[in-house]
């Protein structure tokens, strides 16, 4: 049986454009797959209570999260047919405009990268034990429910 084994998912600060485009370009060479579905968070400057949030400051019990995000993926392949998924997520601070979440999902056909990727997305933000504290451009801070 084959050992099962928590990939680390996170991140330090933004997750950089170009570690995406280079993630999608690495697969080029993966000619049996037809499709890909790309999930990017960016941070939103929400404005709460006429402040604006300036970033967001991400906190994690890592490995639990990199267990149940182990877990997940097995459920994922489990449900559907993927040749691969990839999944990183932000800690620490990240500013508006900057992404924070980054699921990537590939198979043969676009129904089940497409359908994967939502799915994946959906759980990590129910499942994960992964917070957000948005920074205001005052100084002040407000918990996020969801990251």
């Amino acid at each position: 049986m084959k050992e099962r084994k928590p990939k680390n998912i996170f991140v330090q600060g933004p997750i950089a454009t170009s570690f995406i485009a280079d993630s999608i370009q690495k697969h080029s060479s993966k000619t049996g797959i037809g499709g890909h579905s790309i999930f990017l968070g960016q941070i939103r400057a929400d404005k709460i209570d006429g402040k604006e949030v300036a970033s967001i400051e991400y906190t994690a019990y890592e490995d639990m999260a990199m267990e149940k995000m182990l877990t997940i993926r097995e459920d994922i392949f489990a449900k559907y047919d993927l040749t691969c998924m990839h999944v990183y997520h932000s800690l620490g601070k990240v500013a508006a405009g900057e992404i924070s979440l980054f699921v990537f999902t590939s198979s043969a056909h676009r129904k089940a990268a497409i359908d994967a990727c939502e799915e994946t997305v959906e759980r990590l933000k129910a499942e994960l034990p992964v917070w957000g504290k948005e920074l205001l451009t005052d100084n002040s801070y407000v918990w996020k429910e969801n990251t």
